[in-house]
C-alpha cells in the first residue's frame, strides 16, 4: 500500500526504516531489551522481534516512567527504534525522546496519527517519517530491504 499520512511530529525529525507493528500497547520496563534492541515481553505479540533501527508502531506504552529511562538507554546503548509512530500521545515515550536529543544529541522521531492512519500500518511496510510528520508509505520490497 503506498500512500502519505498526515502525523502530527510530537518529536520531530527524519527517519526511514521497515514497520514493527503492533496493536497492543508494550511495557518496556521488562518488555524491552535495550541492549539488544528485543521484545523480551514473552506475553506480548512482538515478543522476539527486534525493534532496534526499525520504526516502532504502536498505540502506546504501557507502565510507567521507566519507559523514558529504557529509552534513553536504548539511544546510548545504540539500540533503539529509528522511530516511533503512536496513535495518541504518551509521554513516556516523548520524555525519552526528549531527554535522548539533550543527552545523546540523537533524535528519536516521534508521530501520533489518526487512528484510522494507524490501522493501515503493517509489518514490512517502508516508512519515511519527515519533521513536518508526514509519513510516506512504501512496500519494502521497493528498496530491498526487508529488515
Amino acid at each position: 500500500m503506498d500512500g502519505v499520512i498526515a502525523g502530527r511530529p510530537l518529536v520531530a525529525g527524519n527517519a526511514d526504516a521497515i514497520a514493527l507493528v503492533t496493536r497492543e500497547p508494550l511495557s518496556f520496563w521488562g518488555g524491552y531489551d535495550q541492549a539488544t534492541g528485543e521484545i523480551i515481553d514473552r506475553r506480548h505479540p512482538l515478543s522476539g522481534q527486534n525493534a532496534a533501527g526499525r520504526i516502532l508502531v504502536l498505540p502506546l506504552s504501557r507502565g510507567s516512567s521507566t519507559t523514558a529511562a529504557v529509552l534513553l538507554e536504548a539511544v546510548r546503548q545504540g539500540t533503539a527504534p529509528a522511530a516511533i509512530v503512536t496513535d495518541g500521545l504518551d509521554p513516556f515515550l516523548l520524555l525519552g525522546a526528549i531527554v535522548a536529543e539533550k543527552m545523546y544529541a540523537h533524535t528519536v522521531p516521534v508521530v501520533a496519527v489518526s487512528h484510522k492512519d494507524f490501522e493501515r500500518l503493517s509489518d514490512g511496510m517502508r516508512l519515511t517519517i519527515r519533521e513536518d510528520g508526514r509519513i510516506t508509505i512504501a512496500p519494502a520490497n521497493e528498496s530491498g530491504d526487508n529488515h
